[in-house]
C-alpha cells in the first residue's frame, strides 16, 4: 500500500530546513505533527518537597531541551543565581546549543556528548568529584541511573516536570498510512487515547529499542525502526520505506 501520510507523534519543527519537510516535498506525501504526549512543570516549593538545594550542586547533567526549560525556571523562581562556575553536561549537541537561549556559551563550561547518555558518560568520568544534579521528567530511562551509578559520581535526580498523556480525541476519525513514535510514552498515549486501537493496514514506524519493546508488549507490528547502521535517523528511515513502497 502506498504512502500518503504520516502522522508524527511530536511537535512540528520549528527550523524552515527541517528533513521532514524536506521528505514532505521530495516524496509528495503529508506529514501532519501531533504530541502525543506534553510535559507539565512541578512548582519550586514541590522541587524544594525532594529536598533540593540547587546551591549544593557543582554540575548539572541536561539530557533534553525541556531539562534546560524547567532546570532556569525552578532557578528563577528559588531566586536562585546560577553561579557562572556551574559545569553544564549536555546529552547532545541540540541540547547544548539550546542551552545558549540562557547562558552566554563561551564563558561556561560545557561538555557534549554525541547523542546517547552512554556518549557523555566519559566526560561526567572526568569529573567524578563533581555534585551532579539531574533535572529530569517522572519518565526517566533506566539507562540513566544506571550509568550513573556504575560511574561512581555523586548525583541526584530531581523531578522538575511530568509527562502528561495528551488529549487525541480530535484523532478519533482520522487515518494515516504511518504513525511515528520516539517513546514508550508515546505509545502508552496511543492507547490511553484509543483503547480500542487496531493497527490493521496502519504501519508504525519507532525510534530506540524501548519504544520498539513498548510498541511489541501492546500487540503492534513495527514495520520502520531507527536508528540503524543505514538509516541512522527517523526522516531517513522513513524516506527508506517510502521510496521501496510507493514504487511499487
Amino acid at each position: 500500500m502506498k504512502v500518503k501520510t504520516i502522522l508524527v507523534s511530536q511537535p512540528e519543527p520549528k527550523v524552515e530546513n527541517s528533513p521532514y519537510f524536506e521528505l514532505e516535498q521530495k516524496e509528495k506525501v503529508k506529514i501532519d505533527f501531533v504530541p502525543f504526549i506534553h510535559v507539565e512543570g512541578l512548582e519550586a516549593k514541590e522541587v524544594r518537597q525532594q529536598k533540593v538545594d540547587l546551591s549544593q550542586y557543582s554540575a548539572i547533567i541536561l539530557t533534553s531541551r525541556n531539562s534546560v526549560d524547567h532546570f532556569f525556571r525552578i532557578a528563577e523562581e528559588m531566586r536562585f543565581k546560577v553561579p557562572d562556575s556551574l559545569k553544564y553536561f549536555c546529552q547532545s549537541e541540540a541540547v547544548a546549543y539550546y542551552l545558549q537561549k540562557y547562558v552566554v556559551y563561551r564563558k561556561r563550561k560545557i561538555y557534549v556528548g554525541k547523542r546517547t547518555f552512554q556518549e557523555l558518560s566519559p566526560y561526567i568520568k572526568k569529573y567524578k568529584n563533581e555534585k551532579f544534579l539531574l533535572p529530569s521528567s517522572d519518565k526517566l530511562k533506566p539507562e540513566v541511573p544506571e550509568t550513573l551509578d556504575g560511574l561512581g559520581v555523586t548525583w541526584k535526580q530531581a523531578i522538575f516536570y511530568n509527562t502528561v498523556v495528551s488529549d487525541l480525541s480530535d484523532l478519533r476519525d482520522v487515518f494515516y498510512d504511518i504513525l511515528v513514535f520516539f517513546s514508550p510514552s508515546g505509545i502508552q498515549s496511543l492507547f490511553e487515547n484509543f483503547p480500542d486501537f487496531k493497527q490493521n493496514d496502519t504501519k508504525i514506524a519507532v525510534f530506540g529499542n524501548s519504544t520498539i519493546k513498548a510498541a511489541e508488549e501492546k500487540g503492534l507490528v513495527v514495520n520502520i525502526q531507527a536508528p540503524t547502521p543505514k538509516t541512522p535517523s527517523m526522516t531517513m528511515a522513513l524516506h527508506k520505506y517510502i521510496q521501496e513502497v510507493n514504487k511499487k
